[in-house]
């Protein structure tokens, strides 16, 4: 019998993702690219019907991609849908599962329980070997063994014998397509050694630099602890421009790091995104001994004091009367402004009087009233009506004007 990954490469066999945001277009993308028939779902309409008309539906994806992604839906190498069944499938020999394990930054697994529940449907199908389901979001350590298995147990469903399980949280950077899905390196682990290797040999498809973890448990815990250490160090960042005020500490740390084996970080308006302060709580709620975490918890609770921190100068150092804010965004180059420093700040400085107006050009007048509650103005032209600016996110365009 063929393996997984020839099957998947001579068309004989496809693979299915659940949910099409960043992480599960890029893998339907990815994957299709090297020839390997995919369909995705989403209970998003209108993203189904873009992607299934050749269009790109996250803002710069086919920049981060590499390539132009639409070839490959309309000639059929990918499609989309809104209904899940599809997906059960025999055809369907790998589930990747891609779906938010957040909510208002905070561990959510209700929909990750529900895709579980459903991909559990194959248990009636007439499969000649297992189907291997990857994990790709992030997760709270320890949730594949105290939820997701448990749940394919009361479906009835043996791990490693019925599906097969891994586990591979992506840690792409959507800002750059020199770190990509397909070069950088990759930590994939799974419950049992045979599924480990066809887990490697399936991701290592696309992705060039695969790194096997002993098992499905330190793989999952990566994504979350790499980023908590990015954590502390931005929030150390953050309180050494306080600690050092008469320094541009700015320029400190950019001579911090040029030293080898030290991570050059930023003083910042607080820190936002999906992953930085959403994997901090994970690693927490997570840990054996919480209570052996006090640097991450004083982290965690310094991040979130930083918006505060901000427009307390604003008023009482800088006098500030009319604010403009540069970038919606939580980070340069997006369009996405889930935890934004803007968004937590934009109600400190209403609450103290301050007028406060925001652009970004990545959203229109309208998306900025609605997400944000102010009023958006044009830039540069609209600069001049205010005392102070700050830049949340560097977006290129406003490095391309000189302003």
């Amino acid at each position: 019998m063929e393996g997984y990954r020839e099957s998947l490469l001579k068309g004989s066999a496809k693979v299915a993702v659940w949910g099409l945001g960043h992480i599960g277009y890029s893998t339907l993308c990815h994957f299709a690219e090297e020839g390997v028939n995919g369909i995705g779902v989403d209970i998003d309409e209108e993203r189904v019907k873009r992607v299934n008309r050749g269009e790109v539906p996250i803002f710069a994806m086919d920049y981060w991609l590499g390539f132009a992604p639409g070839y490959l839906f309309e000639q059929g190498a990918a499609r989309a849908t809104t209904e899940w069944r599809e997906l059960i499938s025999a055809e369907v020999l790998v589930h990747f599962v891609a779906i938010p394990t957040e909510r208002d930054g905070k561990p959510y697994l209700e929909i990750l329980g529900d895709v579980c529940r459903k991909i559990s449907k194959i248990k009636g199908l007439d499969m000649e070997r297992p189907p291997l389901v990857v994990i790709e979001s992030t997760l709270t350590p320890n949730t594949t063994d105290e939820f997701v298995i448990p749940i394919f147990e009361e479906e009835g469903l043996v791990v490693g014998e019925d599906i097969l399980l891994g586990c591979s949280p992506r840690r792409d950077w959507f800002a750059t397509p020199d770190r990509s899905l397909r070069t950088l390196h990759r930590v994939g682990g799974a419950t049992n050694a045979e599924t480990e290797e066809v887990l490697l040999d399936v991701l290592g498809i696309v992705c060039e630099n695969m790194v096997p973890a002993p098992d499905h448990l330190h793989a999952e815990v990566v994504k979350s602890i790499e980023n908590a250490y990015r954590h502390m160090e931005i929030a150390l960042a953050n309180e050494l421009s306080l600690a050092y005020s008469h320094l541009d500490m700015r320029t400190v740390l950019q001579l911090v790091g040029t030293k080898w084996n030290v991570g050059t970080y930023q003083p910042s308006f607080g820190i936002g995104g999906y992953c930085i302060p959403l994997s901090s709580h994970y690693v927490l709620d997570g840990a054996t001994h919480p209570e052996r975490l006090g640097l991450l918890r004083r982290t965690v609770e310094s991040s979130e004091e930083q918006p505060g921190r901000v427009v307390e100068y604003l008023v009482n150092g800088a006098n500030a009367k009319r604010v403009g804010i540069l970038g919606l965004s939580y980070a340069k180059n997006m369009r996405v402004p889930d935890q934004s420093p803007t968004l937590k700040m934009i109600p400190l400085l209403r609450e103290r009087g301050i007028e406060v107006k925001v652009n970004d050009p990545h959203f229109t007048d309208a998306e900025i009233k609605e997400i944000a509650g102010v009023e958006a103005f044009a830039f540069p032209q609209g600069l001049s009506a205010f005392d102070t600016v700050l830049v949340v996110a560097g977006h290129r365009e406003y490095n391309a004007v000189n302003h």
